[in-house]
């Protein structure tokens, strides 16, 4: 289906926003990116400045779409909650007929409930109170859950790990990472088909303990860190150890960590290289 009205994206400048919003304007509709730091308006697309957060520029942005693609998100429950009520009033206001969001697998797996939970995992928590506002909202919708992301959570998390001396990691955990174009792929996919409620995952095509995630890594950037496995507390901790963050039985994901490694990390032995081209400019 290609709607013939207008499709807001939130977030649309971000890492996953930016992705969606180019496959939405290459299937022909009107797209409209709603983002405190909006780009400048291109052909096919239109930014608009607003902050979901405290509702700035939120209506006016809504206004006239046809569908709105939620791809905003801060990683804080009292933030992304109310990012998704203020979304939710102007959507409706607005007249919205599909209103598709992106959360994490285990939102609803993953407990969060000490200090700690809170302080390594509240994300979870986050994207679950905003299913929560969404699902309650009265308006058609889709959700889709997707595991983290190759250049996103994972990259970040294993570039920080491997600039410290001794590599602290959490015994136990694991990871099925998943590329984001097809995140993005499969987001547009809902996005031009009708509301579906919550549809099934999208997780990467292997599961990795953390200790390899970061190993792989530094054997493509030429490094060797000792490693230390630390069991983490709480009931969060334990949910992912039972890995709550997987979901096995929807490895539709076809990139690899090591296919993604192997394209976007640039090796050692490449780099005297591109320095002697630098200098001799």
């Amino acid at each position: 289906m290609k709607p013939s009205g207008l499709i807001v994206v939130t977030g649309g400048t971000g890492g996953l926003g930016r992705r969606v919003v180019a496959r939405l304007r290459d299937q022909g509709p009107n797209v409209r990116v709603l983002s405190r730091h909006p780009g400048d308006s291109q052909e096919g697309v239109e930014y608009m400045a607003g902050d979901l957060v405290t509702n700035q520029g939120v209506e006016a942005a809504i206004s006239g779409a046809e569908i709105v693609v939620h791809c905003a998100g801060v990683g804080k429950i009292k933030e992304d909650t109310a990012q998704a009520q203020n979304l939710v009033v102007a959507a409706k206001r607005g007249g919205v007929g599909h209103l598709v969001d992106i959360s994490v697998v285990g939102a609803e797996r993953i407990p969060v409930r000490s200090a700690v939970d809170r302080l390594m995992f509240a994300y979870f928590a986050s994207q679950r109170a905003k299913e929560r506002v969404i699902e309650q909202s009265g308006l058609p919708w889709t959700n889709l859950r997707a595991t983290q992301f190759y250049d996103g959570f994972i990259l970040v998390m294993v570039r920080a790990m491997s600039k410290m001396p001794i590599v602290p990691l959490p015994a136990g955990t694991r990871f099925q990472p998943v590329d984001a174009d097809e995140v993005a792929d499969a987001l547009a996919e809902l996005a031009l088909g009708a509301p579906t409620g919550q549809v099934p995952d999208i997780a990467g095509p292997k599961i990795y303990d953390s200790e390899s995630l970061v190993r792989s890594y530094l054997a493509a950037i030429g490094k060797h860190r000792p490693i230390l496995n630390i069991r983490m507390p709480g009931a969060a901790a334990a949910a992912i150890r039972d890995g709550a963050n997987l979901a096995p039985d929807r490895a539709v994901g076809r990139r690899t960590w090591e296919e993604f490694l192997a394209s976007s990390v640039l090796k050692p032995s490449v780099a005297p290289v591109a320095a002697n081209r630098r200098s001799s400019h």
